[in-house]
């Protein structure tokens, strides 16, 4: 049987403003039906990119705001949350992400939530869960996505150089995912020490199962692949930013691996969760850049579901259906060519909707529903 998935284009008039049509649309949506009323006031999670520092291509706060506005109506508490990244950047722990969440127009004042840095301070705060699947017989997931009662994900689609795209389904698995769990689904093998370490000992002292010694000839830090247990801690206490991950997980693996994880996320909340995507400034990469370059295609609009799959399926159906933007990365601009592997050959992405379907996790099919 084929989701429901609503659909709201971007025209506007005075009449009718987008903010207007985006109420309509979560009307549609029913958000409230989430909230559970045999608890009193639950937490709900509005998991959200606040965009790397540099980078224009997220989610604008005020929409965010209406969302937020919806929950508190319907009895519950709202907070915004994301976990800390993988990569060294202006997110990797929570003071800078918190930092740049607010710097991006995502306070407290604008939004009328609180935000919840969902995997601690250094990305450690997680909860293992079993899954038992192909990849995985467990995941490492932040807290506070475990904790909260329910979840609206909202998420910017775009293209990505390792996943083809990046939507609902990544933003619940990547997203999601402690600073143990990234490491997990990017790599098989334990992070590298890079040529510039100056052996200043501080990754050794963090190390928990003291897999990092130093060298003293060489003067610099090693780790030991058979001791690590990918945490990846040793990244983020590094202060040099010498400590690298190895990307080196096969594209297929890391797809599935994934699904995985944001299957984990949904196994207790498969009817508390809604998903908004954003099919706005469809940049050629991730948000995780402290850039966004020129979208490959014009603003489509907004897609909202109660299943991930139908809603991702339905934003990469509408892209590819749309005529590429001159002057952006696309070679071929026609309606209907596949912008995905336009840019990126390599990346079989129909590949993460297939797994996530045979998961369970929601239809390929679906009927798009105009508001």
């Amino acid at each position: 049987m084929p989701s429901t998935v609503y659909f709201m284009d971007l025209r506007a008039s005075l009449k009718e403003t987008n903010f207007q049509k985006f109420g309509k649309l979560l009307q549609a949506l029913d958000v409230k039906s989430i909230v559970q009323r045999r608890k009193k006031r639950p937490l709900i999670g509005v998991k959200i990119h606040f965009g790397e520092k540099g980078n224009t291509s997220y989610i604008r706060p005020n929409f965010v705001r209406l969302v937020v506005d919806e929950l508190w109506n319907a009895g519950a508490r709202p907070f915004l949350t994301d976990a800390n990244t993988l990569y060294i950047g202006t997110r990797l722990e929570a003071v800078s992400h918190l930092t740049t969440a607010i710097e991006n127009g995502f306070a407290f004042a604008v939004t009328r939530a609180p935000i919840v840095i969902a995997d601690g301070l250094r990305g450690k705060a997680e909860v293992l869960v079993d899954i038992n699947q192909e990849q995985f017989q467990t995941v490492h997931l932040a807290e506070a996505v475990v904790e909260a009662e329910g979840l609206v994900v909202m998420s910017h689609f775009k293209l990505h150089e390792m996943a083809g795209f990046g939507g609902a389904l990544k933003n619940l698995a990547m997203g999601c995912a402690s600073r143990a769990g990234k490491m997990a689904q990017h790599s098989n093998i334990s992070p590298v020490v890079g040529k510039q370490c100056v052996g200043c000992g501080e990754c050794v002292a963090h190390c928990a199962v003291e897999a990092i010694h130093l060298d003293l000839e060489a003067g610099k830090a090693v780790i030991d692949p058979k001791k690590c247990v990918g945490c990846a801690e040793c990244i983020s206490t590094c202060p040099y930013g010498n400590i690298e991950i190895q990307w080196n997980e096969a594209i297929p693996v890391f797809l599935k691996k994934m699904m995985e994880y944001a299957y984990g996320v949904m196994l207790d909340k498969k009817d508390r969760a809604v998903f908004i995507n954003f099919v706005t400034q469809v940049s050629p990469a991730c948000d995780c850049y402290g850039f966004n370059d020129f979208p490959v295609v014009g603003d489509i609009g907004v897609l909202a579901s109660h299943d991930p799959v139908a809603i991702d399926q339905a934003s990469a159906d509408l892209v590819n259906q749309a005529p590429g933007l001159p002057g952006s990365d696309l070679k071929d601009l026609a309606p209907g060519s596949d912008k995905f592997k336009d840019i990126y050959p390599q990346i079989d992405w129909p590949l993460q909707l297939e797994y996530a379907e045979k998961l369970g996790m929601g239809s390929r099919k679906y009927e798009l529903v105009k508001i």
